[in-house]
């Protein structure tokens, strides 16, 4: 995702409101963009609004290392600054319906770390219906460009500075109850229908570029 700094803006989703349907119907849509994800946005902005020093910082910097910011400002970034970060990758991943699968470099590295993209559906479903309460399942690639699979809970990020987030399901209960209610485990099942799995690809042949030029 492109970087940015203060003040954080909220991004237009990049399709319309109705594009994910059947999937994701314009009201669940609506709200999670325009109330949920806007709210951490104004929120992020608002714990930022007295420390100078800190709205220099690009949202990945914030994130990668909480403990170094100032202690009262050190909860509501990891919460609205997730929040944020969260979102804005979640929203990214999905496209319309279309029946895709991974395919390059990521698609390779699927089967290497995981058997095939069947298996790793097999173990990225279940990490996301089982996690208990509010939070996220990830897909993440190492220093290494080695994929695996986490759960963070309520706006939590993996280990910025260890890991690229590739794409990540959104378990919180807006994200699907207007429309599946209490039916997780549906949602996610579906949800695996909007994975954008070219910008996915993407992230990931990113990732590997710059490691290796770091090397």
């Amino acid at each position: 995702m492109k970087a940015e700094v203060y003040p954080f803006v909220a991004r237009p989703l990049p399709y319309e409101y109705d594009a994910l349907v059947p999937v994701l119907d314009a009201e669940t849509l609506t709200f999670h963009h325009d109330k949920h994800y806007k709210t951490y946005v104004d929120n992020l902005n608002s714990a930022l609004s007295d420390y100078p020093e800190l709205q220099k910082k690009s949202l990945t910097e914030l994130l990668s290392d909480i403990s170094m910011l100032p202690g009262a400002v050190q909860t509501a970034v990891r919460n609205n600054g997730g929040g944020v970060y969260n979102h804005e990758l979640y929203f990214d991943s999905m496209r319309e319906p279309a029946g895709q699968e991974p395919d390059g470099a990521l698609a390779e590295a699927i089967e290497r770390d995981f058997g095939s993209y069947r298996q790793w559906k097999e173990q990225m479903k279940p990490a996301a219906v089982s996690k208990f309460g509010s939070g996220w399942a990830w897909l993440v690639a190492d220093k290494d460009g080695r994929l695996s699979i986490v759960q963070t809970s309520n706006q939590d990020v993996p280990d910025l500075e260890e890991y690229m987030p590739i794409l990540l399901v959104d378990v919180w209960e807006h994200a699907y109850y207007l429309q599946y209610q209490n039916r997780r485990a549906d949602y996610v099942e579906s949800w695996f229908g909007l994975i954008n799995w070219r910008k996915a690809g993407k992230r990931y042949e990113d990732w590997l570029a710059e490691k290796a030029v770091r090397k």
